[in-house]
């Protein structure tokens, strides 16, 4: 093996090891934003309301047309 093809191989070697580098560091941030995004809309929902008695309501109405 020539030592030209030696030098080629470890340069290139290391362009992809710094390529899936960065690679990875872009999905991790990219992730972060999703989660983040995701936080967001789960903390914008409106919280449901509270009735003071919830059985106030519960068998008042009859259906009698079933």
């Amino acid at each position: 093996m020539d030592v030209s093809q030696i030098s080629s191989a470890a340069s290139m070697l290391q362009s992809q090891q710094t390529g899936d580098a960065v690679g990875i560091s872009v999905l991790k941030k990219a992730l972060q934003n999703q989660t983040e995004n995701a936080a967001q809309l789960i903390n914008s929902v409106p919280q449901p309301q509270k009735t003071t008695a919830p059985n106030a309501t519960l068998g008042r109405n009859i259906d009698v047309k079933a």
